[in-house]
């Protein structure tokens, strides 16, 4: 057995057993893919996949606990190169950071230019995505950390920790009738024309649990992803727009006016992740702390460790 039949086992799970787009991922042929398969079968004495005809239908019971074995080899694998990396060229290689648009945008730029100033070697590798996405490719070390407010948590295969608070903020036009009140409600936020996240992005969870509780339906105009686009439909005149307060923190002399929303929708909690078991060099310890101030590598190795799940902001 070897680690190109491991890598055809895996990415042919991965793919929903379809190997033709296991072979292109692995940038080879399917019949290469489905003979390596058939020959670490025949190795183990056991069937991983369940066929009908020449087509893979399901995994078989060995076959999950083939697959664990695999995961568990092919980590550690990754974690041998990694390690390589580490001591053959210290301060040097790419760091590949999974993340959502708005920590891209609004969080990131200057944590990314303090690393950059901290090693000038290492090169970043931003991948944005919905905060699932974020956590599969930390799963599929696609990327090494990775940051969101939704969503990583759940996933037992990471390792998370809080990195820090922040909340929402309500924006409208300096001629808006809202300009003049001081203090807004859910009951006044509901009867306009909203525009804000797509449900899976920048804490909208907490946002539709706060009008749902409230027994109130908010007319949704428009979703985005983007913080930048919702407040230009804003300048519209589509309607008010909910986001998340670095999306505004920056805008000197800005045409909109904003109003604190935390007492409304709650505080939300961004997270940095990793996958757990993962070997981790020098310059992500370095910046998980230039990320917040609560976070050192002292820390982080300890809920690597599995000593530390979570801890209070």
């Amino acid at each position: 057995m070897n680690l190109h039949q491991f890598r055809f086992v895996q990415e042919a799970a991965r793919r929903g057993l379809n190997l033709t787009e296991a072979a292109k991922a692995l940038h080879t042929s399917q019949p290469g893919v489905s003979k390596a398969i058939i020959e670490l079968e025949e190795e183990l004495g056991v069937e991983i996949f369940a066929r009908h005809g020449k087509r893979l239908k399901r995994i078989t019971e060995p076959g999950q606990h083939v697959l664990s074995s695999i995961e568990v080899i092919m980590r550690e694998v990754g974690n041998l190169k990694r390690i390589g990396e580490q001591f053959s060229a210290q301060d040097s290689g790419t760091l590949s950071i999974a993340t959502t648009h708005t920590q891209a945008r609004y969080v990131l730029p200057v944590p990314v230019a303090k690393l950059r100033e901290a090693y000038p070697k290492v090169n970043v590798s931003l991948h944005q995505g919905a905060p699932d996405q974020v956590a599969r490719m930390l799963i599929d070390e696609v990327a090494e950390i990775g940051i969101a407010t939704e969503s990583l948590a759940n996933y037992t295969e990471l390792v998370t920790l809080p990195c820090y608070e922040w909340q929402h903020v309500i924006v409208f036009p300096a001629n808006h009738p809202l300009a003049k009140k001081e203090r807004l409600t859910l009951e006044d936020i509901a009867q306009e024309p909203i525009i804000t996240y797509h449900p899976s992005f920048t804490g909208r969870t907490k946002i539709d649990q706060a009008f749902a509780s409230r027994k109130l339906v908010p007319r949704i105009a428009l979703e985005a992803i983007d913080s930048d686009v919702i407040k230009t439909y804003v300048r519209l005149g589509l309607g008010i727009g909910i986001v998340a307060e670095m999306a505004v923190r920056d805008d000197v002399n800005s045409d909109l006016i904003s109003r604190p929303a935390g007492i409304l929708f709650g505080t939300n909690i961004a997270r940095v992740a990793f996958k757990r078991s993962a070997y981790l060099r020098n310059f992500v310890f370095k910046f998980a702390e230039l990320l917040s101030d609560r976070l050192d590598r002292n820390l982080v190795a300890q809920a690597m460790s599995g000593h530390v799940n979570d801890y209070e902001l």
